[in-house]
């Protein structure tokens, strides 16, 4: 058999009303859900200096030193201030991170960090 008849056969094996085949369409990604925004609320004490607070926001937060006095004056105004809305899993180091961050030196009573928790947002 010649090398062009073998090629004939094998044309003549496909059905010519066969539709090309479709290619499948693109898994989509599922849309990805926020995270329900959790607070960090750092409570207020007669155990630490302004100096220190605003020390702490500076140093943990990035907070410049006059948004973080006028966090402390809402801090000594209602015993409690927000200091990060983020997601729960971010809110739950930071808290960690202001409990581990030590007494105020500058005050003798001073046995250790400032108190905060983590409340979920309002939404």
């Amino acid at each position: 058999m010649a090398e062009s008849e073998k090629h004939d056969e094998g044309a003549a094996l496909k059905p010519k009303s066969a539709k090309p085949r479709k290619k499948p369409a693109p898994k989509r990604r599922p849309k990805s859900r926020k995270l329900p925004p959790f607070n960090v609320v750092l409570l207020d004490d007669d155990d630490h200096t302004v100096d220190y607070v605003v020390e702490m926001l500076t140093k943990l937060f990035g907070y410049p030193a006059d948004a973080g006095g006028g966090l402390v004056k809402t801090l000594d105004t209602s015993g409690r201030v927000i200091v990060m809305t983020t997601h729960k899993e971010l809110a739950e180091l930071t808290r960690d991170q202001i409990l581990a961050y030590g007494a105020d030196w500058r005050l003798e009573r001073s046995s250790g960090a400032m108190k905060a928790v983590v409340e979920p947002a309002e939404q």
